[in-house]
């Protein structure tokens, strides 16, 4: 810090200093002088730290899975690297829309695909970076419950369909999965109505030509397509149908993927079909372009940042089986994945997370 004093001032200081520069007056001056001074550099010191370190935005999911990433990420940036946080609720649209213009610093698990031209401009123009990959192991697909291949003898369940390995199985197998509203078929429990895979699953019914066989049932919201699966699995009963991870069903259930063709660009459209197995979809942190000069080492922690499928259905399950919210599931996560999240941050920043959990 500079300051500047007129010269008229200077000669006045020096004489004030010569005339009590013997007595009680010059200490007290002085430890004024002192004290003045120290409290500036001070107060400059905090209001430094407190503009680098003022606030940082992420994007609040709708979904479970994103929501305990942005409070694993909040945790730590707030306790471990000491910088003020805010969670902004939005789908997925308005937070891609809102990263791009700055209006959001984080986004903890964009499905990059869902919102793949957004994301191609926002890279494009420089306002995103994105830091890689969040979890690599997301699915989606057909599936059904383990017992109904191999039984499960501790429950007294014996194999339905031992040799079902692929959906081309399926059509020999219609009678072990039947419709209760037409015997004459099979139930297939497929996507919510509205959602882009509800259309896909339609079409990939039709192209694996399990329509013959098979009765399509669109349950009306993610409850009802989980409680029906969970309420077969309870009572030990088959179920074919359509499901994604990470989720807490498959964090809680044992159940099987069907195999189908690999995926194949030229097959994954309404012409072809959709006749192969869904691709994978990046679940990737990104952020914007203005957070590596703002908070370099956020960023850092944010390359290094990764978990997994398996894990996150674990921790769905812990919240299903507890009641908990996403925080719940933060605090869990950290309590039995230390030696994961401690290779993300500093042992200093560690140290600070592990002494702020409850």
């Amino acid at each position: 810090m500079v300051i500047l004093i007129p010269s008229d001032d200077t000669i006045f200081l020096k004489r004030r200093f010569t005339m009590c520069r013997k007595g009680k007056l010059f200490d007290r001056v002085l430890a004024l002088g002192i004290g003045f001074f120290v409290l500036l550099f001070v107060c400059g010191m905090a209001t430094s730290q407190e503009v680098t370190r003022e606030h940082i935005v992420l994007g609040y999911h709708g979904w479970d899975s994103g929501r305990v990433n942005d409070n694993i990420a909040k945790f730590v940036i707030e306790k471990g690297l000491g910088y003020k946080t805010e969670l902004i609720p939005a789908d997925t649209i308005v937070l891609v829309t809102g990263l791009r213009r700055g209006d959001i610093d984080i986004d903890m698990e964009m499905w990059v695909e869902n919102v793949q031209k957004a994301y191609d401009e926002g890279i494009a123009e420089g306002s995103i970076i994105d830091l890689g990959s969040d979890f690599p192991d997301s699915w989606q697909g057909f599936l059904v419950p383990t017992y109904v291949i191999k039984g499960d003898p501790e429950r007294g369940i014996e194999p339905m369909a031992p040799d079902l390995k692929s959906v081309f199985d399926m059509p020999k197998y219609w009678k072990v999965f039947k419709d209760p509203e037409d015997p004459s078929k099979g139930r297939f429990y497929s996507c919510i109505p509205g959602w882009g895979c509800e259309k896909v699953n339609r079409a990939k019914i039709h192209a694996y030509g399990l329509d013959k066989t098979y009765n399509i049932l669109p349950p009306g919201s993610d409850a009802a397509l989980s409680g029906s699966m969970v309420a077969a699995y309870t009572k030990g009963k088959p179920w074919f149908g359509y499901y994604w991870a990470p989720t807490w069903p498959l964090g809680k259930l044992d159940m099987t993927p069907l195999e189908e063709p690999p995926y194949k660009k030229e097959l994954w459209n309404e012409e072809a079909g959709y006749a192969c197995a869904y691709p994978s979809v990046s679940v990737n942190i990104v952020v914007h372009s203005s957070l590596p000069k703002r908070a370099p080492d956020v960023v850092e922690f944010l390359k290094k940042y990764e978990t997994s499928q398996a894990i996150h259905n674990k921790i769905l399950a812990y919240m299903q089986d507890t009641g908990g919210k996403a925080e719940d599931g933060a605090i869990w996560f950290f309590k039995n994945y230390e030696s994961l999240w401690t290779t993300w941050v500093s042992s200093e920043a560690a140290a600070k997370v592990k002494a702020a959990l409850p």
